[in-house]
C-alpha cells in the first residue's frame, strides 16, 4: 500500500510576504514543490520576479505583488491580486521583517515605529485582509514568522526583539481567536539561518567560527530547513497544531 503526502498542498494558495530573498524565497520555492500556488509580496520588483522565475522553474505556479505590508490599501491590493490569479488563498506567511541594530539610547523614534510596524503591524494588516477569506472557508492557516531572539536577550536589537515577541503574543492569542473557525496560527522561531544579511558573517572565518560555538549543531540553518516546516504547517497532517511557536536554532537557546 502506498503512503499518502502527508505534506502536498496540491490545490491550496498561499501568500507569503517578504518572498524576494532569504527565507521568504525560500519558504515560497518550498511550498510551490509541494503544489501549492504561491503569492509573492515584497518592494522589491526586481528580487520577487526573480522569486518568481525560481518558482515557475521548479514547476509552480507564482503571483507577484509588489507590497509594502505596512500599508493597510497596499495589502487589500495583494489580497485581491492573489484572488484573481488563483480564485482563493488558504495560507499566510508572515514572513517580511527588517533588522536594525542600534543601543536603545541612540535609536530615534522613526526607526522603533519602522522596526514595530514591518515586523508586527504587518502581521495585523495581513490576518485582518486574509481572515475575512479564510473565516469564510472555515479553514485555513497562518504562519508568523518570529525569531529566536524573542526568547533570549541581545545588545542593541531592544526593538527588533520587542517586534519578535510581539509576534509570539500575537499567534498564541489569534490562535485561540481563530479556532472555532478552523483556522491554525503558529509561529516559526528560526536562529541563524544562511541568507543574503549574514553573508559577510559567514565568510569570515574567524567570526564565523565564534559564531558556530554558540550553536551545539555548529552550522548555520537552511532557508529549505525553515521552508518544509512552514509547508508542514500548512498541511493538513498540523490541523491540530495551533498557537505553537517552534524553535528552529541549532539548539542555541539550549546552551
Amino acid at each position: 500500500m502506498q503512503l499518502p503526502d502527508v505534506l502536498d498542498l496540491s490545490g491550496k494558495v498561499a501568500i507569503i510576504t517578504g518572498a524576494s530573498q532569504g527565507i521568504g524565497r525560500g519558504v515560497a520555492l518550498c511550498l510551490a514543490r509541494y503544489g501549492a500556488g504561491v503569492t509573492l509580496a515584497a518592494r522589491n520588483a526586481a528580487n520577487l520576479e526573480e522569486s518568481a522565475r525560481l518558482v515557475r522553474e521548479a514547476g509552480g505556479q507564482a503571483c507577484v505583488a509588489v507590497t509594502d505590508v505596512t500599508q493597510a490599501d497596499q495589502v487589500a491590493a495583494m489580497v485581491n491580486s492573489t484572488l484573481q490569479h488563483f480564485g482563493r488563498v488558504d495560507v499566510l506567511v508572515n514572513n517580511a521583517g527588517i533588522l536594525e541594530l542600534q543601543p536603545l539610547m541612540e535609536m530615534d523614534e522613526h526607526t522603533w515605529r519602522q522596526v514595530l510596524n514591518t515586523n508586527l503591524t504587518s502581521m495585523f494588516l495581513c490576518c485582518q485582509q486574509v481572515g475575512h477569506h479564510l473565516i469564510e472557508q472555515k479553514q485555513g492557516a497562518v504562519i508568523n514568522m518570529a525569531s529566536h531572539w524573542s526568547l533570549i536577550g541581545v545588545s542593541q536589537a531592544v526593538a527588533y526583539t520587542a517586534s519578535k515577541s510581539g509576534v509570539t503574543g500575537f499567534t498564541r492569542a489569534l490562535a485561540v481567536e481563530w479556532a472555532r473557525h478552523n483556522i491554525t496560527v503558529n509561529a516559526v522561531a528560526p536562529g541563524l539561518t544562511a541568507t543574503e544579511i549574514n553573508a559577510e558573517a559567514r565568510n569570515d572565518a574567524r567570526l564565523r567560527d565564534r559564531i558556530l560555538r554558540q550553536i551545539p549543531l555548529r552550522r548555520f540553518g537552511d532557508v529549505e530547513e525553515v521552508g518544509h516546516l512552514v509547508a508542514y504547517l500548512s498541511s493538513d497532517a498540523a490541523r491540530f497544531i495551533t498557537g505553537q511557536t517552534i524553535v528552529m536554532d541549532g539548539g542555541q537557546i539550549i546552551a
